[in-house]
């Protein structure tokens, strides 16, 4: 009984990751990037809700990752992934097939970000 005391009360609320900041603290965050940025770093990414709606629909879903990568352009860009409460990548998910047999089916994984230069 200790030990699941423990583990729920360390455990993450990953769904409450995140917070609302005011619009000068967050011009203060953009500005000091902009300041520090090396040459050709990006400005920032556009994400549509779309694949935003899709990602956290999934069974389970939480909240989302987003890795770092380098796309076939040779490019910098984001890749996301939706996660669970543990934590946990979603790459798979449960789904019902044809005759209300279910079935697993690889877990949503995005990218194709928008993204710009200053």
């Amino acid at each position: 009984m200790r030990m699941l005391q423990k583990e729920l009360l360390t455990k993450q609320d990953y769904a409450a990751i995140g917070e609302e900041i005011s619009h000068e603290q967050a011009n203060e965050f953009i500005e000091t990037y902009k300041e520090q940025r090396q040459p050709g770093d990006l400005g920032g990414y556009v994400l549509g809700r779309n694949i935003i709606d899709q990602l956290l629909a999934q069974p389970g879903c939480v909240g989302l990752r987003f890795y770092y990568g380098i796309n076939e352009e040779g490019q910098k860009t984001l890749v996301y992934v939706g996660i669970d409460a543990d934590g946990q990548d979603l790459l798979k998910k449960t789904v019902v097939m044809e005759g209300g047999l279910f079935g697993i089916d690889l877990g949503t994984i995005a990218d194709r970000i928008g993204s710009w230069f200053w």
